[in-house]
């Protein structure tokens, strides 16, 4: 912190401002402020809530001297008000226009703002109520009052009021320059992510509605803000600092086991994007992640066979690894994956029974799956001096897809190749995914080329005892030659599932049809860099 904040004085406070949304600990805040002998000052719901909690309170109406109007959309926006949070008093010129115009500096502000958040979560669709919840004199204020934290403390959220208080009783000066230095600064921060929510959820809406000329998927202007949510204890490695910010919450609840991880974080996104994928399937499904990846996945009638079905696909990589169901775990599918160690087990939820099996190892971590992914939201990842951002892969519609080779694929077939096609575009390309009966039987990742990745994933079929016979073959992008769909065949594939697009293609469906292979071209690719 810088020498000229240290040096600065205490703040005496005389006079407070409160307008809050979020009433939470308002009334406890000014009984403290009020055993000071501060005068308090609010609007509106605050004011009332205040008075009927025995407290005095000044309309904020009685010192601009003007009424509240346009149904409260304008209160505070008056000389009166933002006079008395910028003015310097130190400053002769500004002392005489405050005493001229009769101003009384106000040195301490409570405001949080309208719940436009939480307002457009609870009518996505009602532009009129988004736009009502879009607050104006709140940011003003805050801005006036963090701009001038050298004579004015802001108070922003319900959870800075006690840390606040504690000072305020402790000391006999004031509130030190400090701490009005680090609520100023959290005052911009917060005003800057609503700013930025309010900007992202209009472009989204005005697009949509046809409001706007701008008819492109990503915006001129890219704005990332997002709350702290939680401190971890380390990044990737521990020499690395690391934090969670944003809402996770809103997606997951980790109810049992030790505190997240910036790693399983990691995993945990991994898995519920590919749960997303199969989050409409009727069937039980089974994903185990390990650092990120898909070591194993299956579609199953239960969710214990699902279970056993994804484990079979390589016995080895599940120890410590992530479990992923789309459906209420219940004891049978608890006590099968209670055989082996696993750092994370997410559900929509867990039946009693099977918690009473799972809650017994403490460093298990249990997480409800709360909702899946929304993939209208686009992926943000970080470059040198910059951000890269795109859509979601939403790759899936099988209208586009074409059966290219004299061979079709059965209904049978046609299933793999289907429950292929989705796991292929959570494996890192080049990707190739062998599947027989909606399981993964072999799994080939980031290798420098198709082959390679589709030898690695027959060898690891062969060493968990899977037969490569029947099975069908996806491949996240097109073979640039033939000899990866010869690979296939001589490993006993009997269908492909692959983009496209090729130079080659018309020589990669001549060599299908040599081996009587189906083959469906789906026209999009699946590459996971």
């Amino acid at each position: 912190m810088s020498d000229s904040i240290q040096q600065l004085p205490d703040l005496a406070i005389q006079r407070a401002l409160l307008s809050v949304s979020d009433k939470t600990g308002i009334v406890e805040l000014a009984s403290s402020l009020h055993k000071k002998n501060i005068e308090l000052i609010s609007t509106g719901g605050t004011a009332t809530i205040l008075r009927d909690s025995g407290l005095a309170v000044t309309d904020v109406s009685e010192i601009t001297g003007f009424p509240e109007c346009l149904d409260g959309r304008v209160k505070t926006l008056h000389p009166m008000i933002h006079g008395a949070l910028l003015a310097r008093p130190s400053l002769a010129h500004h002392a005489e226009a405050l005493d001229s115009l009769d101003i009384r500096p106000i040195q301490l502000l409570v405001v949080n703002l309208y719940p436009f958040e939480e307002a457009v979560a609870d009518q996505p669709d009602d532009l009129a109520h988004a736009i009502e919840n879009i607050d104006i004199g709140g940011p003003a204020m805050i801005r006036a009052a963090a701009k001038n934290f050298e004579n004015v403390c802001v108070l922003t959220e319900p959870g800075q009021y006690t840390p606040f208080t504690e000072e305020l009783a402790q000391s006999e000066s004031g509130i030190k320059g400090a701490t009005r230095a680090e609520l100023a600064l959290k005052a911009f921060q917060r005003t800057a992510s609503y700013d930025s929510f309010i900007s992202r959820h209009l472009s989204g809406t005005f697009i949509d509605t046809g409001y706007s000329h701008e008819k492109t998927a990503m915006p001129d202007l890219l704005s990332v803000q997002a709350p702290l949510y939680h401190t971890l204890r380390y990044g990737e490695n521990p020499h690395q600092a690391a934090a969670a910010y944003g809402s996770p919450d809103q997606h997951i609840e980790c109810f049992h086991g030790k505190e997240l991880s910036y790693n399983n974080y990691l995993d945990i996104d991994a898995a519920l994007q590919l749960g997303t994928d199969f989050s409409d399937s009727e069937d039980a499904l089974c994903a185990i992640f390990k650092h990120n990846l898909p070591c194993g996945v299956a579609l199953a009638e239960t969710s214990a066979e699902a279970w056993e079905k994804a484990f079979a696909t390589d016995t080895v990589s599940p120890f410590g690894g992530i479990i992923l169901f789309n459906r209420s775990v219940d004891r049978k599918a608890a006590e099968a994956v209670d055989k082996i160690f696993s750092e994370i087990i997410l559900a929509p939820d867990f039946d009693i029974d099977a918690l009473e099996i799972l809650t017994q190892k403490a460093n298990r971590r249990l997480i409800r799956i709360k909702k899946w992914v929304d993939h209208t939201v686009p992926q943000i990842r970080t470059i040198p001096g910059g951000y890269l951002m795109q859509q979601q892969d939403t790759g899936f519609d099988s209208e586009q897809w074409k059966v290219v080779t004299r061979t079709r694929p059965d209904e049978h077939q046609h299933r793999d190749l289907d429950f292929a096609w989705k796991v292929v575009k959570h494996v890192k390309s080049n990707a190739i995914v062998y599947a027989k009966n909606r399981q993964t039987i072999g799994i080939g990742t980031g290798q420098p080329n198709r082959v390679d990745s589709s030898r690695f994933a027959v060898q690891k079929s062969e060493q968990f005892g899977h037969a490569i016979s029947g099975s069908v073959i996806a491949s996240d992008a097109f073979f640039p030659f033939a000899d990866g769909v010869e690979e296939a065949a001589k490993a006993g594939a009997k269908a492909i599932i692959q983009p496209g697009g090729s130079v080659r293609d018309q020589e990669v469906i001549e060599t299908a049809d040599r081996y009587d292979m189906a083959m469906i071209m789906t026209g999009a690719r699946h590459f996971r860099h």
